[in-house]
């Protein structure tokens, strides 16, 4: 039986490149960065020269970029920054960001009492912009704007540029978890004035437990982790060097392939979408999926017109790997809180599935899909 993997926005396959660099630097260059003899220098200067890379991608200085353990360490690091650093006394966001920002702020409306409002959003998962300028129109507290520009599960694109003008119009900051765009879209922040976003490696093909935090030039950082004055202090333990310039591989392969890859990615979605409806009409797609203009080109949620509970054990039994909510819910029977927040009641009762794609998944991976779910359905 083949197995195939069709959940790349829970975790990608390692490119064979990241991995053989990382492991030749384990081997090679092993030294501690902090470490002031020749081992140590030579670790130092490859994880600067990493990070002014990195930071070459987005436009920015190589001082404004943070490593992280990955995309919710960074969120976190931003959201408790901005709270307890840069005089933040209120957040606003939504229901149906991911829980690394969701769960955060709930935490900090508790323990620091801050000012929590969400902001509206349609049937579709779409931002209400209106609602936004009323929200920042009606206090003149110190806030911060944190809206994911792609969602993890539905693939709705947020017009970042928009709400960096908003933000800039009433004096807010904004965050913005950008873990599914870094390393599929461009990003330029000078001319997207975003003042903080994330990125995680594992979605880009490259390593788990490494990704950064972007702070906009003229912002101090408060550390979270004591005990060490890495990251000029704005994050102390020892550097994960293999991790980071595995990050800086992956990061580097996939923006010079970023147009090849969107198109073989988008064709494959596309002809999936036009499998699905052949299947069954009835078949629908949450959120903005279906519009490769307003989605993510890596992920489609489709809405089955019967309620399966056992659909995705069946597929993982048939040898498919899917999500029935975001990367956190796989394996769990949570429901997804960001389908019970746009969907109706009925809608909420039938079976979701996200589906999300890569550079190495195949037409014929997406056939034998289709092919297990028509005998399921």
């Amino acid at each position: 039986m083949k197995a195939i993997y069709l959940d790349n926005a829970a975790t990608t396959k390692i490119d064979e490149e990241v991995l053989s660099l990382m492991v030749s630097t384990m081997q090679e260059n092993f030294g501690n960065p902090s470490s002031t003899h020749q081992f140590g220098r030579k670790a130092k200067a490859a994880v600067e020269t990493a990070r002014k890379n990195i930071a070459k991608h987005f436009n920015v200085s190589a001082t404004e970029i943070v490593f992280t353990a990955g995309g919710t360490e960074a969120d976190n690091l931003i959201l408790n920054n901005a709270v307890l650093n840069l005089g933040v006394q209120r957040i606003i966001t939504s229901k149906i960001e991911h829980h690394a920002v969701l769960h955060t702020c709930e935490f900090l409306e508790k323990s620091q009492h801050i000012t929590l409002d969400f902001v509206n959003v349609d049937e579709f998962g779409s931002i209400d912009l209106v609602h936004l300028e009323e929200l920042l129109s009606t206090s003149n507290t110190k806030t911060l704007v944190s809206l994911m520009h792609i969602n993890n599960e539905i693939g709705n694109i947020l017009n970042v540029d928009e709400i960096s003008a908003i933000c800039k119009k009433y004096d807010a900051l904004f965050h913005s978890d950008t873990v599914q765009v870094i390393g599929h879209y461009k990003i330029d922040l000078k001319e997207t004035p975003i003042d903080f976003m994330v990125a995680s490696a594992h979605k880009f093909h490259g390593p788990k437990g490494v990704g950064f935090a972007y702070f906009k030039k003229g912002f101090g950082i408060l550390p979270m982790l004591h005990g060490g004055d890495q990251e000029r202090g704005a994050r102390s333990s020892t550097e994960n060097v293999h991790s980071i310039l595995g990050m800086e591989k992956a990061l580097s392969i996939a923006m010079n392939h970023l147009e090849k890859d969107r198109n073989y990615i988008e064709s494959l979605k596309l002809y999936f979408i036009s499998e699905l409806k052949n299947l069954s009409e009835k078949i629908q797609f949450n959120g903005l999926s279906s519009n490769l203009d307003k989605s993510s080109f890596t992920i489609l949620n489709v809405r089955f017109p019967v309620m399966n509970a056992m659909l995705l054990f069946s597929l993982d039994m048939a040898g498919i790997a899917v999500s029935g909510g975001s990367a956190c819910q796989s394996g769990s029977n949570k429901g997804s809180h960001v389908l019970a927040e746009i969907l109706n009641e009925s809608d909420a009762d039938k079976t979701s599935v996200r589906f999300s794609f890569s550079k190495f998944t195949t037409k014929e991976e997406v056939d034998i899909t289709v092919s297990k779910l028509k005998k399921l359905l």
